[in-house]
């Protein structure tokens, strides 16, 4: 097992990621994982790692504080614990959708069999017809189930183009350009001939460069049929109450800035047992789905999920802010993004609005803007010079003046006082 360093590269049980806190693993389950399988991997974050899980933006877990020793140890623990983990291309299925977890299992043997030079950020989704889509989750290659009068069909798309802003809902809806549609049997084919066009192209390409430089025509030798694009969905809500296609419940249940100690996530495992809980899935959003509960437990469930520290509301004043670790576990990080983030969330429950959802306030310890790589109507970001604030726009901006990080509650309460229209004005 090696670490890796290199800009642009994904971490993973094989390859962790230096961090200011030790090594980083990123895994992303791709199934439902069993309430006794979270709790093992909770025990081996606390005994091998610093005992923090997080949930990225796009519903992989991560495990902070291992060391070069422990590391290994670690991997074994989750094959051991049967979390079914995938490294590689990234093939994100959506939920609720047998159909779309089938083609995303056979997409990733196909991928892994084809043996294919891609960016470490290439990735892939599959996506069904439900409420709790996966619009918003950016992929170089996305499928999307349709129905049509020959039959079902998926929608092939790309990403480029013209990334779709919800103003209503302070959403976004991924950049996609629509090649057309294939049918069940075709999409796993047309996948991989997409993926080696970006291939050929070399080792850093992505398909959003690809369309920018030649248009969709790069794309034609795939086995396409001509085919409208598909139409725009209501933005997902993963948090909260969810009725599932089989009559069971799902609470999709946030974590506070994206992270939580290990001991905190056994407390929620034990508590979602009680309830009748049979397993939970991370989800996009930095959220976990609890899944298999019966109607009549899941209200009792959320109250208790709540009294942890966990989000279960979508008007949570927490899911208003995107924070990254920061200082001190990040070694690029210059402020404490996390710790900062707790302290503005009670301030931000004043702010008009914030029934919208969305990220309104993004705290990045250092200009590469992880947490949240598109514009937030206020960003505070880590700079040599002091905490940098941006309106509108991302943490790479240079930033329209610098404040004391000590005194950010009192800049984020003038924000209180401000209208939304003159922040996003």
């Amino acid at each position: 097992m090696t670490a890796s360093r290199r800009r642009g590269a994904c971490p993973g049980l094989s390859v962790p990621m230096p961090t200011g806190d030790g090594l980083l693993v990123r895994l992303l389950p791709v199934a439902p994982v069993a309430l006794d399988a979270m709790a093992d991997l909770c025990e081996a974050a606390r005994r091998h790692g610093n005992g923090t899980i997080e949930i990225t933006a796009r519903g992989s877990l991560q495990v902070r504080g291992l060391t070069p020793h422990s590391a290994p140890l670690f991997a074994a623990a989750v094959g051991k614990s049967g979390i079914a983990a995938h490294e590689g291309v990234p093939v994100i299925a959506g939920f609720d959708d047998d159909a779309a977890d089938h083609l995303a299992v056979e997409l990733r043997q196909a991928i892994a069999e084809a043996r294919l030079t891609l960016s470490p950020k290439v990735s892939v989704v599959v996506d069904g017809d439900g409420l709790l889509h996966l619009d918003a989750l950016s992929a170089d290659v996305r499928l999307r189930a349709a129905a049509s009068a020959e039959g079902p069909r998926f929608h092939l798309g790309v990403s480029g183009g013209e990334r779709i802003e919800r103003a209503a809902t302070d959403r976004n809806i991924a950049s996609t350009t629509w090649l057309g549609a294939v049918a069940p049997n075709d999409a796993v084919g047309a996948v991989i001939d997409v993926l080696r066009i970006i291939a050929a192209c070399g080792p850093a390409a992505r398909a959003a460069d690809i369309v920018s430089r030649e248009g969709v025509a790069a794309f034609r030798a795939a086995p396409i049929i001509p085919a409208p694009a598909p139409v725009s969905r209501t933005p997902a809500e993963m948090t909260g109450l969810h009725v599932m296609c089989d009559g069971t419940a799902a609470l999709g249940i946030g974590l506070a800035f994206g992270h939580t100690p290990a001991d905190t996530l056994e407390a929620l495992i034990r508590v979602a047992a009680r309830h009748g809980a049979r397993a939970l899935r991370p989800a996009p959003g930095r959220t976990l789905l609890l899944t298999g509960i019966s109607a009549r437990d899941v209200r009792d469930l959320s109250g208790a999920v709540e009294q942890l520290g966990f989000v279960v509301r979508a008007n949570d004043p927490r899911r208003r802010i995107a924070a990254c670790p920061g200082a001190p576990a990040c070694a690029s990080g210059l402020i404490p993004a996390r710790t900062l983030a707790s302290t503005l969330a009670p301030v931000l429950a004043h702010v008009p609005d914030l029934e919208r959802s969305g990220v309104m306030v993004h705290i990045s310890g250092c200009s590469k803007g992880c947490a949240h790589p598109v514009p937030a109507a206020l960003t505070l970001v880590g700079t040599p010079q002091g905490c940098g604030v941006v309106r509108d726009g991302t943490a790479r901006e240079v930033p329209h003046h610098y404040v004391d990080p000590a005194r950010l509650g009192e800049a984020i309460a003038r924000l209180a006082a401000t209208p939304m229209e003159a922040v996003h004005g």
